[in-house]
């Protein structure tokens, strides 16, 4: 069999990094972990390709040359994906659906020939088995969770790896927390469930063979979740192999705000390689937190424990939320009060949305305050319930949000206590990469000369340029910040232009 995998179209979102993808001449964050994984679980004998629209046009004649078109994604591609779907269907070729997005919208997509739902480790077989025997159902599904010692390695060589910035792997899958607002255990469940940790350094084995060198993104929803095994076996092996093979990635995650009381597990993800990890920490109000429960927030300094982490040597990307039935018009101020003190340059702040199989979107059901559905981007200045605070105090509060903490100069002061605080491993020589030269004429070019607070941008570098690992730092979150307004003022006009109609 022919069988055509294909990622649909990722829009410009504040994860899409698609502004600073420009500055590096990259094409894509990400490779389609998921995909490339399936990939891996089918048979041998079948011919395989994989088209990431985030890269390259699809063809009709991809689609034509295929027995079979796989399509998976999240909800922030569903656009792309249902425009992808149609036309499989206009050119009479079957698909099958898989991942998050299908998963959440299962009843959207009756036109998709066969849905395999939950993780393809359990769900997948049967469906090969059926597509083998002729008698393949229109739908697969099943309520166990796979032992991930099952999972393959990745498909490197479907994807020209050139064309992104960052590799994936995967250690974990599962939180052992309950958000009322997330739908990764509704997903994965609570129970965390590891890879052996050979099998995690063969697949890095693996991704060292294809010539990857640098950044390298353990998708797990929280890295920390088992923290006994994390230190007793996954981080010494990792040590183990970093040092062996001279350091060849950086590595960065996904952790809760409680890495923050473990300065051992710390020191040794610094030591393994982590330089960077995300904490979603939503909101700088205790009741919040009580009411969405998100519990392991509670009763803490935010600031001091950020500090912690960054004097560990790790950078913290921080998620923020507003839109909360608890909030009132105070929230504005106090978070970017919270967001200036910590550090914590990148700076995610959304509207709250409630994600299908989440608490939230149960309770917005039974009070009948659900508008739409969510678009998987919470940046997007949309929400799909109706909140609490009048709508307009909210849009304008977020508005003040992002601007604020976004402006040159309240985001250069975070930049600079970022890297007062920043303890690194070690001292980074200034390299000047072709890529690296490339990006810090582009950000003079369009925040030294044509940027507003230009001056905000000069003055960093030339406070930087007492660390060369300072000054690519504040280059590098330079840029990012580019990015992230520009994201927010393409937002604002979509919503404009959509109002109007």
């Amino acid at each position: 069999m022919n069988i055509l995998l294909v990622n649909p179209k990722v829009p410009d979102t504040f994860w899409s990094f698609n502004t600073v993808l420009k500055f590096v001449s990259k094409k894509s964050l990400l490779p389609p972990l998921g995909l490339m994984t399936v990939a891996s679980m089918l048979p041998d004998k079948w011919e395989k390709k994989l088209v990431d629209m985030n890269i390259t046009r699809l063809r009709d004649r991809d689609i034509k040359w295929a027995d079979y078109v796989f399509i998976s994604g999240m909800v922030v591609q569903k656009q792309s994906a249902d425009d992808l779907v149609a036309r499989c269907v206009r050119l009479g070729t079957k698909t099958v659906g898989g991942g998050p997005l299908f998963n959440t919208f299962p009843h959207e997509y009756t036109n998709v020939d066969h849905l395999v739902f939950k993780e393809a480790e359990l769900t997948l077989p049967a469906f090969l088995k059926d597509i083998e025997q002729g008698t393949a159902r229109p739908f697969y599904n099943t309520h166990q969770k796979p032992d991930l010692s099952l999972t393959p390695p990745p498909m490197w060589e479907l994807i020209n790896m050139k064309k992104y910035a960052l590799m994936c792997v995967q250690y974990s899958r599962g939180c052992p927390f309950d958000c009322d607002f997330c739908d990764v255990t509704n997903l994965f469940g609570h129970a965390i469930r590891t890879k052996p940790t050979q099998h995690l350094i063969s697949e890095l084995d693996s991704l060292y063979e294809t010539g990857w060198r640098g950044d390298v993104f353990f998708v797990d929803d929280n890295f920390i979740g088992k923290k006994s095994v994390l230190k007793k076996e996954l981080l010494p092996a990792l040590i183990e192999w970093m040092d062996k093979m001279k350091h060849p990635f950086n590595f960065n995650t996904q952790a809760s705000i409680n890495i923050a009381d473990d300065e051992e597990l710390m020191h040794m993800m610094v030591q393994a390689g982590f330089n960077s990890v995300f904490i979603g920490i939503e909101s700088p109000d205790e009741e919040t937190l009580i009411a969405c429960n998100k519990l392991q927030n509670k009763g803490r300094d935010i600031p001091a424990c950020v500090k912690k982490v960054i004097q560990s040597g790790l950078q913290v990307q921080g998620g923020f939320i507003v839109g909360f039935d608890s909030d009132d018009s105070s929230v504005f101020d106090r978070l970017i009060h919270l967001i200036q003190n910590s550090g914590i340059v990148v700076a995610m702040v959304g509207l709250l949305n409630a994600p299908p199989g989440t608490k939230l979107y149960d309770k917005m059901l039974r009070e009948n305050r659900l508008t739409r559905p969510p678009t998987g981007d919470n940046t997007d200045c949309t929400m799909n319930f109706i909140p609490k605070m009048d709508a307009e105090t909210l849009m304008h509060g977020y508005e003040k949000v992002i601007k604020t903490i976004y402006s040159q100069k309240y985001y250069c002061r975070r930049i600079k206590l970022f890297l007062r605080n920043y303890k690194p491993k070690k001292k980074t020589a200034l390299l000047f990469h072709y890529r690296e030269i490339q990006a810090f004429v582009k950000s003079v070019w369009h925040l030294g000369i044509l940027g507003k607070g230009r001056i905000h941008y000069w003055l960093l570098l030339l406070w930087s340029l007492r660390s060369p690992s300072h000054f690519h730092m504040a280059v590098r979150l330079s840029i990012y910040g580019f990015h992230f307004r520009q994201t927010f003022k393409a937002a604002q006009r979509r919503q404009y232009v959509l109002s109007e109609k």
